[in-house]
């Protein structure tokens, strides 16, 4: 699990998709041109304010590439049921194929997704059991990302010592003011709408529900067990060692639940 490549032909995605890499890659090339570098050379920080920042914007890319491409628990044309697990099965009516209980049917992609949570176009894929622990990498990097250049994008005017030279024919530095109000517009910008989807999908975690879950109030069955927060991001990140849950560079691995925890709703 998590090896196949997942590729959705959605030229809608692909545009979403596509400016969400182009703030990415302003942000990546543009503050540390225009503010890290200098400073460092006049020797107002150091340079683990550099890694530090290069370290979040790596992990960043990384998480979306990976949620984009990965498979998010697509069903196969003929899935084996084991006997034993029948009963927590059923048959979608859209495609008509057997699916375990909490998946949905994604009427973009077309095809069946395990415990999906819903169609995300900002990384043309769907979020689902095998990619939801990338989505959440992913909202929570670029959370820390964002921060960190509206943080130097304040400090580089208001904080940080003036800089004795500076390459003015440099394009980015003759427009040095409006390529750093274009960067903070953009961080305040993603920074305000993925703290709160980050948090949505926090509570979801926590109570053991997807959005999908949530919308149709399918999750109200008091006879639901409930397990602790531990369990359930364990089960989304497939491992229990939590510092492992804040690497992308990884294979997830499904934790073996038992059915009546994993499918019943």
């Amino acid at each position: 699990m998590g090896r196949r490549i997942h590729f959705v032909v959605d030229p809608q995605g692909w545009c979403c998709m596509g400016l969400i890499i182009f703030v990415w890659l302003y942000n990546t090339i543009f503050i540390p041109k225009v503010i890290l570098f200098p400073h460092y050379e006049e020797g107002h920080i150091s340079a683990v304010a550099i890694l530090c920042y290069y370290f979040c914007s790596l992990f960043c890319i990384a998480s979306l590439l990976r949620a984009s491409v990965a498979d998010p628990g697509k069903l196969p044309e003929n899935p084996k049921i084991p006997v034993t697990e029948r009963e927590y099965w059923e048959l979608c009516n859209k495609c008509n194929m057997m699916r375990p209980k909490r998946s949905h049917h994604c009427s973009r992609c077309g095809h069946c997704v395990r415990r999906m949570d819903h169609h995300c176009p900002w990384i043309n894929n769907c979020v689902g059991e095998d990619n939801h622990w990338l989505f959440l990498q992913l909202c929570f990097y670029t959370q820390i990302l964002s921060s960190y250049t509206l943080i130097l994008d304040f400090c580089h005017y208001y904080y940080f010592l003036p800089l004795k030279k500076g390459n003015w024919d440099v394009f980015v530095f003759r427009h040095e003011l409006a390529v750093l109000r274009i960067s903070a517009f953009m961080g305040l910008i993603i920074l305000g709408g993925i703290s709160g989807l980050f948090y949505t999908q926090l509570m979801g975690i926590f109570t053991d529900t997807t959005s999908i879950e949530k919308m149709s109030n399918c999750c109200e069955d008091i006879s639901r067990p409930r397990k602790p927060w531990q369990q359930t991001f364990s089960e989304v990140f497939g491992t229990r060692w939590k510092i492992l849950w804040f690497i992308p560079f990884r294979q997830r691995q499904p934790l073996r639940v038992p059915y009546h925890f994993a499918n019943h709703v």
